[in-house]
């Protein structure tokens, strides 16, 4: 496949923030429509061969998708009667695109109330009022989703290594990451805030692939791996490959994607890093990683 494609958060972080809220929107919907799992495992978007889809919603007597289609540039909007609705994804301020949705849903007979206010990111703008972001670069997007459409598989093969509880690899709307995440069964302390509390209720090392901050931040696009709750020393161990590196404010281990991406073989350095990364953290977290191997 050769090299995988470069994705600077400079060169599209306005597109980046722009698509992120794009995702709320849709992401609420799905949150709204579903019945709530443990870890929010209801919420999250999964990549398609197109772009990133919400999956079927249950909705009265019929069951709903809604998907993004990063190739074409299009949010596709479809029942299980045959009702298909569509609309460009185009450079709209995100209060325009949050009024088109709900008018396609409108005309699907879906009535539907999310909470307009962004999650997980530094804006306080309810998502219906928005009118600063509106940059969507076709581009950049579809470099993103060639980028996730590559490194998805990659988290599969590693989730197929585990036999215990395991997340199914997917994309979070808030945070806006692709990730994956083993559990060994035991209970975590409680953790303040619903999210948090939810999602980190039982001890969890968690893979994942971020493109970088949005909001302005020096971060660019890489992985990154952590364990809660963090295990005593866990700040200290080295892990691979040799581009890795522990992040003492993020608390998480971190393996940029320029590392990767020039690699001769970019799939199994990421394998490398979610591999050694998950041994140090059930090794010092005392998981029993014999029975939760999968041959």
């Amino acid at each position: 496949m050769g090299e995988w494609p470069e994705l600077p958060i400079n060169a599209w972080r306005d597109s980046c923030a722009t698509l992120l809220l794009y995702t709320q929107i849709v992401g609420k919907i799905r949150l709204a429509l579903t019945p709530r799992m443990n870890e929010w495992w209801n919420v999250p978007l999964y990549v398609t061969t197109r772009g990133l889809t919400t999956s079927p919603m249950p909705y009265r007597d019929r069951t709903l998708s809604i998907d993004f289609d990063l190739i074409d540039h299009e949010l596709v909007l479809e029942d299980s009667t045959g009702r298909i609705r569509t609309l460009p994804l185009t450079a709209q301020p995100v209060c325009d695109f949050y009024a088109a949705v709900f008018d396609e849903l409108k005309a699907l007979d879906v009535q539907v109330t999310i909470h307009p206010k962004p999650q997980e990111c530094p804006l306080e703008t309810p998502l219906s009022a928005d009118t600063e972001h509106a940059s969507y670069d076709r581009d950049q997007v579809r470099r993103f989703f060639d980028v996730l459409s590559r490194i998805e598989p990659v988290f599969q093969a590693f989730r197929a290594r585990f036999r215990g509880k395991c997340s199914p690899v997917q994309f979070f709307w808030g945070t806006f990451d692709l990730n994956v995440s083993r559990f060994n069964g035991r209970r975590a302390a409680p953790r303040k805030g619903l999210i948090e509390r939810v999602a980190y209720d039982e001890e969890v090392i968690s893979l994942g692939f971020w493109p970088g901050d949005p909001w302005g931040g020096s971060i660019d696009a890489g992985f990154f791996s952590y364990t809660i709750p963090e295990p005593p020393g866990f700040a200290k161990q080295r892990v691979r490959p040799d581009a890795a590196f522990y992040s003492a404010t993020l608390k998480e281990d971190l393996l940029p994607y320029d590392a990767i991406r020039r690699a001769s073989d970019p799939g199994r350095m990421i394998l490398e890093f979610a591999q050694s990364t998950y041994d140090v953290g059930a090794m010092l977290g005392k998981w029993d990683r014999a029975a939760l191997a999968y041959p």
